[in-house]
Formats: C-alpha cells, sequence, structure tokens
C-alpha cells in the first residue's frame, strides 16, 4: 500500500479542483495547502517555504505516489531528486520545471517511474524545457502530451487514477 499526496500548484490549494477529484478517486489521498502564493513573495523564498512545510509530512514514510501540479511538480521533482527510495511513482501535471533552482547538472538522474501529462495548449508552462528537462532528471520516464490546456481539467478528469497508481 503506498502514500498518496497531490501537490498543488502556485495559485490553488488542497482544496481545488483537483485536490477534491483526487479525495475522492483516490481515497487516503493527502491533499495539504501549503503557503498561498502572492507576488510579494519572490517565488524562490516561496519554493524554500512550500519545501519546509513538505518535507515534515513525508519525512516518516516511504513508498510515496506523489501526484503534482505545475508549480507542485517542482516541489515533487525536488523532493524526489533528493529522496528517490522513499518515492514508488511521480505523476507531474503541467510540470513547471524551468525554474533555476532544478538545474539538471546538480543532480544524478534517478530511476523511479515518472508519468507526466502536459496540455498541447498550455500557455503557462512551455512543453519543450519541461520535458527536456524531465528526460535528463528521469530515466523511467513516460511523457503524455494531451490535447488539453495548463489547468488539465478535461484530462484529470478522464484519467483512471486507481490505474495510474496502484
Amino acid at each position: 500500500m503506498s502514500n498518496i499526496i497531490f501537490i498543488h500548484g502556485l495559485e490553488s490549494s488542497g482544496e481545488g479542483f483537483k485536490g477534491q477529484l483526487l479525495r475522492k478517486a483516490l481515497p487516503g489521498c493527502l491533499t495539504p495547502n501549503f503557503t498561498p502564493y502572492t507576488p510579494k513573495i519572490p517565488i524562490i523564498n516561496l519554493l524554500k517555504e512550500r519545501m519546509a512545510q513538505l518535507i515534515p509530512i513525508m519525512k516518516d514514510k516511504a513508498n510515496w505516489s506523489i501526484i503534482a501540479s505545475s508549480f507542485g511538480a517542482l516541489l515533487g521533482t525536488l523532493f524526489t531528486l533528493k529522496n528517490p527510495s522513499k518515492v514508488s511513482k511521480l505523476i507531474l501535471l503541467a510540470p513547471y520545471l524551468s525554474c533555476q533552482e532544478l538545474d539538471p547538472n546538480k543532480y544524478t538522474p534517478v530511476d523511479v517511474p515518472v508519468i507526466v501529462f502536459h496540455g498541447n495548449q498550455d500557455r503557462v508552462v512551455p512543453i519543450n524545457l519541461s520535458r527536456v528537462r524531465a528526460e535528463k532528471l528521469f530515466t523511467n520516464l513516460v511523457y503524455n502530451i494531451v490535447d488539453d490546456d495548463h489547468s488539465l481539467q478535461k484530462t484529470v478528469q478522464a484519467l483512471e487514477w486507481k490505474k495510474i497508481i496502484y
């Protein structure tokens, strides 16, 4: 049995559309709320603050299935790169991987199974750089480009979450 967590995006919360859907589809899925975004906080500071909130949730357990969206995918990726033995699967939704804090040259690629869903109409996070970074960081990667936008609402509703996770 794995531990399942959803890490929300920059301007969202664990109570948003994806968090609610995942709690219904995957009973027991954690959907914590992280420090809300405000333009007054530099992104790098927000990243550090949210990571400081994420680590205590995940540190005492292993076998995590992480589902992470956009900016949350950056957190999920960093956690996985630093703690690959604690992660059994990483699912990234429109992942924001172009942050300077995620320099692929600073990390050893990991073999954790990673599945990405990225919309071909995403105007927030460009596919190309995220895909190139994901390919450098993960050796067991499936990168799905879907007919959707950044929110991936259509895709998230259509996925068979139990089959993906278990």
